[in-house]
């Protein structure tokens, strides 16, 4: 299936230039009657008892998807679905599971930075001949037998 950006791009490469401008007001009329704004990705707002309640009551009080209640507050929509799911984030207790799990990755994102490495891009001190993740698959013996060969020699050729 082909994007429109593949259809631009393709437009773009023939010369259709009348193609590209009825394209580019098709394009503005979308945005103009856009009435949800295109998903963006939320670098998060803390969670608290106070956001958690906020998401509870638009829930409860408007018509808003996860992801527009997420959108307007602030907030990841995978935190509104755990909340309105799960009933998390719900009690202000730094012990709590939501808690102490904001606060390890907290710590990791500090030691990354302070590292100087990304966290997912941290390498093992331990070079990969000595402890590889996958066993090496063992090569096939070429004067192995298949069971079809082995069949062939053992049963006489008119049961075959």
């Amino acid at each position: 299936m082909t994007t429109l950006k593949e259809f631009e791009t393709a437009l773009r490469e023939q010369g259709m230039s009348m193609a590209l401008a009825i394209l580019e007001k098709l394009k503005e009329r979308d945005r103009a009657n856009r009435t949800i704004q295109v998903g963006r990705r939320v670098a998060g707002k803390k969670m608290t008892p106070e956001v958690a309640r906020q998401i509870i009551e638009l829930h409860q009080t408007t018509e808003m998807t996860q992801q527009e209640i997420a959108f307007q507050l602030g907030v990841n929509q995978g935190r509104v679905n755990e909340v309105l799911k799960h009933g998390k984030w719900l009690q202000d207790d730094p012990k709590s599971e939501e808690a102490v799990a904001r606060d390890r990755a907290k710590a990791r994102m500090e030691r990354a930075k302070a590292g100087g490495v990304p966290s997912s891009r941290r390498k093992l001190n331990t070079p990969r001949d000595e402890h590889p993740r996958h066993p090496k698959p063992k090569s096939r013996d070429s004067a192995q037998l298949s069971i079809d060969d082995f069949l062939k020699q053992t049963m006489p050729s008119d049961q075959q």
